[in-house]
């Protein structure tokens, strides 16, 4: 993360470097992730609006293919397919197999940068890690494999919102059935918290800083591939008609507007439901909201894992690719434990050591696609984290097993870099 240049006598070193954080997350969620986001989420809400609910009835009729569909969801690159399945389970309509699937099969946003940098990796990397992922999904929903013991692990932490679908009795176990649904309404402005006042001013402003933030998220999504396309390298501080300053205007403003959006702008124009699925929409304005509203969401969890990760970096100066190094055997099981960790943040990271640096086997890219959820946990997290808890410690199964199968019995599969597994 390059610094910004922030004067000398302002703040002390320490002070200097957590703004440093601070200010450089702000700026590299958005274009890093949320443009993706956001593009994945408005295509798939495009298509859901032009079906008009017919892909989620369709899903729910044919039970049997749902890990298959949950791995394809998955696969897709970034999170945005990943993050669609989600909402189906917390509404009973697909099964808890699903979500691992989709989890398992999907690298968030470090997809991209394997994808530009190291093609050949990539397609045998996701591969893998699609496979892998919809045999897991199918496991666990016909044989409940592992449920019961995880289950009363994590009885302590919270209850169930839902038992997720058809083949997932044994992980809401004694829980309450799933809720009946309700679509959501869109119209915001109704019930108003209070530290918010009802005024129409207020949802002009807000309905205006939906629009703004749809041409900053294009600007990101610009400015994203830019960075792809250069390496990954990262961009100056600059404020400018330039590759630095579209980067940087894009990304504070971006996370700027999500912020607003999701903790002002949603309570006077409609949430969308951030967060549950929407089996169709009344106009096309109406989905480009529900995008916009559930990469807000996402957004906010983004920046919070971002600044989680950097400041624990920063605080116990973990090395990882000096452990990468001598760990041996262990480098793969290291890269799906990696993957524990919700968000794209440290995936990004890894991603870029096994692109960029070449630090990192193929063994353990792999390892860590499987297991990283990236952000498609975190609509899971807000809404049941008994759910989340479960299916993370699920995905991170498949990858140490695949992971350290890879380093034993094919070490040398490197595709173009020096790395042996």
């Amino acid at each position: 993360m390059i610094p910004l240049q922030v004067p000398p006598d302002l703040f002390g070193p320490v002070g200097r470097e957590a703004l440093n954080i601070l200010i450089g997350s702000w700026r590299e969620g958005f274009v890093q992730v949320s443009g993706f986001v956001g593009a994945t989420i408005l295509l798939f809400s495009l298509v859901q609006y032009r079906f008009d609910g017919k892909l989620t009835e369709l899903l729910q009729e044919h039970e049997r293919a749902q890990p298959l569909v949950g791995g394809l969801l998955g696969v897709t690159p970034g999170c945005g397919g990943a993050i669609i399945a989600m909402p189906l389970y917390i509404r009973g309509t697909v099964s808890f197999g699903t979500v691992v699937a989709a989890l398992g099969a999907t690298a968030g946003d470090s997809a991209f940068i394997i994808l530009a940098l190291a093609p050949e990796a990539a397609i045998y990397a996701y591969g893998l890690a699609f496979v892998a992922a919809v045999a897991f999904g199918y496991s666990i929903d016909l044989w409940g494999l592992g449920v019961g013991r995880v289950d009363r692990a994590v009885e302590r932490v919270s209850r169930p919102v839902t038992d997720g679908g058809f083949a997932t009795s044994s992980v809401a176990e004694g829980g309450p059935s799933v809720p009946e649904y309700e679509q959501p309404d869109d119209e915001g402005g109704s019930d108003l918290p209070g530290y918010l006042p009802d005024t129409a001013l207020l949802e002009r402003v807000s309905h205006g800083v939906h629009v703004l933030w749809w041409v900053t998220l294009v600007g990101a999504l610009v400015a994203g591939t830019m960075y792809l396309a250069k390496g990954a390298v990262e961009p100056a501080w600059e404020v400018g008609l330039s590759y630095d300053g579209l980067f940087t205007v894009a990304g504070l403003l971006g996370t700027t507007l999500s912020f607003y959006l999701y903790f002002v702008g949603r309570q006077y124009i409609g949430t969308g439901d951030a967060g549950r699925h929407r089996d169709s929409f009344a106009t096309v304005y109406k989905t480009f909201q529900h995008a916009a509203m559930e990469t807000a969401m996402v957004t906010v969890w983004v920046i919070g894992g971002y600044l989680l990760y950097e400041y624990g970096m920063a605080i116990f100066a973990f090395d990882i690719q000096a452990l990468a190094n001598s760990a041996g055997v262990l480098t793969p099981v290291f890269g799906a434990l990696l993957g524990l960790i919700p968000g794209c943040a440290a995936h990004i990271v890894f991603a870029q050591l096994y692109a960029i640096e070449e630090a990192v086997p193929f063994s353990a890219l792999t390892a860590n696609a499987i297991s990283q959820d990236g952000d498609a946990l975190f609509p899971l997290l807000a809404i049941d984290m008994k759910a989340a808890l479960i299916a993370t410690i699920y995905t991170t199964v498949p990858a140490v097993l695949v992971g350290v199968g890879l380093y034993h019995f094919w070490p040398y599969a490197q595709y173009g870099f020096g790395v042996v597994g």
